[in-house]
C-alpha cells in the first residue's frame, strides 16, 4: 500500500498550528491549510494514516463550502494549487505535495465553540439518551431507538480542544463562552447548513446523521471555517441500508472507531496501529462517499 503523508515540513513558513489532521501555516493576513493523511479517533491520532485521505477531505470540504456559500460566507480564498503558488511563490517547490490537499484561507478569529448538529440518535447521543432520555440535556420523546431520526435536528455545542477530548456543553454555557448573540447566529446557521446538506445528500442516497461546524470572525463578520461535512466530521450512512434500532453501515471513520472499540485499549495515547485491511477499507469508504456526493472521481495518488 502507498505510504500515507503524516508529516508536512515547509521550513520557509511559520507553523501556526498543528492539529490532529491539518497543519496550518501563517501567511500574514492569510493561512495555508494543508491536510495530512493522519486519522484520529476518540481524539487520539493513530500512528499510521490513510494514504490519500487528506486530498479527499480537502476536496469534499471545498465541495460543501461552494454549495453552502449562499447561507454564509466561508474562509476559502483558493483551493487551486496553481492559483495558490501564483499568489505565494515560496510554495512552488512544494507544489506536488500540496496539490489537492491545501487551501489558502482568510485568517479568522475562531469562535471557541464547536457546533454539532444531530439529525439522528447515534454515537455518544445514543449513549446519552439511553441513560437520561436526553441528548446533551435536550429533552427528547420516549421510545427512540438507536439510529432513530429526530423530528427536528438538534444543536449540541461542545468545547474545542486541539488536544484531548472535546466536552459537550449546554447552550447556556456556550453563550457564556462566546456571547448570546454570536451563539444564536452560529446555532441558526449550523442547523440551516445541516438541513441543506442533509436534503442534498438524500438525493444522492446518503443520510447525514450528524456533523460539526466551526465558525470564526473576520472584521467582525461571522464566517464558516475549518472543514465541513467530511467523513472525519460527520456520520454518513447509506440510505438504502438504513433501519432504526441498530448501528448503521457507514462511509465515515465510524468504521475505524468500531474496530478500536473491539480492542483492549483505554482510548489514551499511544494508539494502536491500524491493520492494512482497516486502512484499505477506510480509504475505500472515503473515496466512495466523495464520488457519490460530488458525482466525480478523485485521484489520490501522490
Amino acid at each position: 500500500m502507498r505510504e500515507a503523508l503524516l508529516n508536512i515540513d515547509i521550513p520557509e513558513l511559520t507553523l501556526f498550528r498543528k492539529g490532529k489532521v491539518r497543519n496550518v501555516y501563517d501567511m500574514g493576513d492569510k493561512l495555508l491549510f494543508v491536510v495530512s493523511d493522519r486519522i484520529s479517533a476518540f481524539d487520539v491520532v493513530m500512528p499510521n494514516g490513510i494514504p490519500g485521505k487528506g486530498r479527499i477531505l480537502n476536496n469534499i470540504s471545498k465541495f460543501w463550502f461552494d454549495l453552502t456559500r449562499d447561507i454564509i460566507s466561508n474562509h476559502v480564498i483558493s483551493a487551486d494549487i496553481d492559483e495558490i503558488v501564483k499568489m505565494e511563490k515560496v510554495l512552488k517547490k512544494y507544489k506536488k505535495t500540496l496539490e489537492g490537499r491545501s487551501m489558502l484561507v482568510k485568517k479568522a478569529d475562531p469562535i471557541p465553540v464547536e457546533c454539532i448538529v444531530r439529525g439522528y440518535v447515534a454515537g455518544s447521543g445514543w449513549k446519552d439518551y439511553r441513560k437520561t432520555g436526553k441528548i446533551c440535556g435536550i429533552d427528547l420523546p420516549n421510545g427512540l431507538k438507536e439510529s432513530s431520526k429526530l423530528k427536528e435536528p438538534i444543536f449540541t455545542p461542545s468545547t474545542k480542544a486541539d488536544e484531548g477530548h472535546d466536552e459537550n456543553i449546554s447552550l447556556e454555557k456556550a453563550k457564556e463562552i462566546a456571547g448570546e448573540k454570536t451563539v444564536d447566529e452560529i446555532k441558526d446557521k449550523s442547523v440551516e447548513i445541516y438541513v441543506k446538506a442533509r436534503d442534498y445528500a438524500d438525493t444522492r442516497g446518503i443520510i447525514i446523521a450528524d456533523t460539526k461546524f466551526e465558525f470564526g470572525t473576520v472584521d467582525g463578520k461571522i464566517i464558516l471555517m475549518d472543514e465541513i461535512l467530511t467523513p472525519d466530521s460527520s456520520r454518513f450512512w447509506p440510505k438504502a441500508e438504513y433501519a432504526e434500532g441498530r448501528p448503521q453501515k457507514s462511509f465515515d471513520k465510524q468504521f475505524v472507531r468500531d474496530y478500536l472499540e473491539a480492542l483492549v485499549w483505554d482510548k489514551t495515547p499511544p494508539a494502536p496501529a491500524l491493520p492494512d485491511k482497516i486502512v484499505a477499507k477506510t480509504l475505500e469508504k472515503y473515496l466512495e462517499v466523495y464520488k457519490v456526493l460530488t458525482g466525480s472521481e478523485l485521484v489520490t495518488g501522490e
